[in-house]
């Protein structure tokens, strides 16, 4: 019996029974590989068999077939022959690449799109690179003219471009979670900038995988956060999709060294430019603030000029009366709005958080000027409006009060460091930011009531709180009612707690304990 090795038979019989003569093929094969020494493999097969069955070099074809190996069909250590029809298997791996190759074209890239001049250069000059452009920009609130930054995009060279309204999801999904965790980074800042990051990217991708896209793309700097907040979010949610930075790639940069040179190549490649004078500071705004930064601010002692705000009045400017809101939360978000003074209810969350923007910026709440440390290790310095944000973290660090467990909110406190540090870092989507958001929602799960606050020329007033979740018993706490508590035990608990100060001070261990002498 013939024996055959490295092999078998059976991965060769798609190939075996195609050929003409098929047994005259079969049993030279066997009489040749049975003595061999050497691993057999589909190769030897295949080149011998072509040289038997068709000397001429063409292959002998029966009902349409060729000779040639079949992906999936050869041993794993058979190394593929020049000519190889693979282009089934390129399909199934790698369908965009073809379409690349047949259009001349690097990929395909969505691109974070703002319809302002940094950006518009970004798809002129990737257009002008050889990538095919889709653009995506995100309503989380901004104030541009939507239908205009469509029109510019397609204008400048865009396949197509995506609107997308983010601002309820945003406020659900994103702002929500901050509020529950009273997030606040180095205590004031209050994440307007970082929170939406996660939201835009999410959408981003949605759209890089629905269109195929192999690229991503954003206009941010080489110098910020921003830039780590979308990438880290983008390879976390879509690992094998690219991200192009323009602003850190040398072929950009090294072209665009500064202002002047963005609008001489604005005007030789017909992008229209504003007329408005551009105000000497950067600004980025959403439905949650407006931040302000660079140009002259980059001056931590250059006073903010008042020209500069534009969510909230000074408080010179603010009304001499007092505004009187109440807000009603449930399991530690808001679900109701309503104003005290002129009777005005909201009731939605994107409604509400717009409410009361409105109505904190007419009462200057919400303005901070400050140096915060940015993730990447310098330092910068920023000017923030958050009317919302800032009325919303008062009334629900007050709620929080009357129906949270103590040792429940420490390691609340606890986590919302951690949390707040995750958001401000771009890791919103990590596996220990996703642990983090479940522990703080469940803190939140008896966090019902409503708050009543007076706004009154930025200051915000607490003058009352209820709720039926409430852990606050009038009568335990009353000193005209003796209660259910005994007085007795609190020497008790006195003295456990004083045991181990009593022994820190009998070893001498307390600075500025008088010992008897």
């Amino acid at each position: 019996m013939y024996h055959i090795r490295s092999f078998r038979v059976r991965n060769l019989q798609p190939f075996l029974f195609r050929t003409q003569n098929f047994p005259r093929t079969f049993f030279s094969l066997l009489r040749k590989y049975s003595t061999n020494s050497d691993a057999t493999t589909v190769d030897n097969i295949m080149e011998d068999t072509k040289k038997q069955e068709a000397p001429d070099g063409k292959h002998d074809v029966k009902h349409g077939h060729h000779h040639e190996k079949r992906a999936g069909t050869h041993d794993h250590n058979a190394k593929p022959q020049a000519g190889a029809n693979l282009k089934k298997d390129a399909k199934k791996e790698g369908k965009q690449e073809d379409k690349q190759e047949d259009k001349g074209s690097k990929g395909t890239v969505v691109l974070a799109y703002s319809g302002g001049l940094d950006t518009s250069i970004v798809l002129v000059w990737f257009i002008e690179q050889g990538y095919d452009v889709i653009c995506f920009k995100a309503n989380v609130g901004e104030t541009e003219n939507i239908e205009e930054c469509r029109e510019k995009a397609l204008k400048l060279g865009a396949k197509k471009i995506f609107i997308e309204d983010l601002r309820q999801s945003f406020v659900e999904d994103f702002i929500w979670p901050t509020v529950q965790a009273n997030s606040v980074y180095e205590d004031r800042y209050l994440l307007g900038t970082a929170i939406a990051r996660p939201c835009i990217a999410r959408r981003q991708i949605e759209i890089a995988i629905q269109e195929d896209a192999q690229f991503v793309s954003h206009g941010c700097t080489g110098k910020g956060n921003d830039q780590i907040r979308f990438e880290l979010s983008f390879h976390s949610l879509a690992a094998h999709i690219k991200t192009l930075a323009p602003w850190r790639m040398p072929e950009f940069y090294k072209r665009f060294p500064g202002r002047q040179h963005l609008l001489a190549y604005a005007k030789e490649n017909s992008i229209p430019v504003s007329v408005t004078p551009k105000a000497p500071w950067s600004m980025d705004a959403n439905l949650m603030h407006i931040s302000f930064e660079s140009g002259i601010l980059e001056n931590p002692a250059t006073h903010a000029p008042d020209n500069l705000w534009e969510m909230t009045v000074s408080p010179q400017q603010a009304p001499d009366k007092v505004e009187s809101i109440e807000i009603e939360f449930k399991k530690g978000v808001p679900v109701k709005v309503t104003n005290k003074t002129d009777g005005t209810v909201k009731d939605t969350p994107l409604d509400l958080y717009l409410y009361l923007n409105k109505v904190g910026g007419r009462n200057a709440i919400g303005r901070i000027d400050i140096v915060e440390n940015r993730f990447i290790g310098m330092k910068s310095r920023g000017c923030y409006e958050t009317p919302a944000g800032a009325i919303i973290r008062e009334a629900h660090l007050d709620i929080e009060a009357l129906t949270i467990d103590r040792e429940v909110r420490k390691i609340r406190d606890m986590l919302s460091v951690q949390f707040t540090n995750q958001i401000y870092n771009g890791l919103w989507w990590s596996p220990e930011s996703e642990l983090t958001r479940k522990c703080i929602s469940h803190t939140q799960d008896y966090v019902d009531g409503t708050v009543e606050i007076d706004l009154y020329k930025g200051n915000i007033t607490i003058k009352g709180r209820k709720s039926d979740k409430s852990l606050y018993d009038e009568e335990l706490v009353s000193m005209d009612v003796e209660g259910t508590f005994d007085p007795k035990n609190s020497a008790g608990f006195i003295a456990v707690n004083a045991l181990r100060l009593q022994e820190n001070s009998r070893h001498g261990r307390l600075e500025g304990a008088i010992t008897k002498k």
